[in-house]
């Protein structure tokens, strides 16, 4: 008997897991994730200088010296620019060597207000959609919002 191909009908590795959730069921959580995301405020009191090798290591810290989550989009731009070091002359340089702290700081903050401002849920859904192991790209981070009345 021939291996299965992946264009095989009985074999493919583009199938869906056994478990999916259907797309109004995701455009409903997106749509509730971008609007609790937007709610939370951007930090204005940054003075820490915070060493980094990596920008998912920047981001956790970020995370954890502000007790904020950080943008699905903007975790998976950070593994993204992670990822274009390699093979650069510059692969196992720390990067806050290369780039100053304050402004990586800073341009993870600008992207995150992008990110919770301007982002459309129904993209994110999509995108959702496409990656079953989303999850691992949202923090588990909820701090509380203050809301005026």
């Amino acid at each position: 008997m021939a291996e299965p191909t992946t264009s095989d009908t009985r074999f493919n590795v583009s199938s869906a897991p056994p478990f999916q959730i259907s797309k109004d069921v995701l455009i409903i959580r997106a749509e509730l994730y971008q609007a609790y995301m937007k709610q939370i405020p951007i930090p204005s009191d940054r003075g820490s200088v915070i060493p980094f090798t990596s920008w998912m290591g920047l981001g956790r810290s970020i995370k954890q010296l502000y007790g904020q989550p950080l943008h699905y989009l903007t975790n998976v731009l950070l593994k993204q620019w992670d990822q274009l070091r390699i093979g650069s002359e510059d692969e196992y340089k720390p990067l806050d060597n290369i780039i100053h702290p304050c402004k990586a700081e800073a341009t993870i903050w600008l992207m995150e207000e992008v990110h919770r401002q301007t982002s459309s849920h129904a993209l994110i859904a999509e995108l959702w959609m496409v990656d079953p192991m989303y999850h691992g790209f949202i923090d588990s981070i909820f701090p509380t919002l203050k809301h005026t009345s």
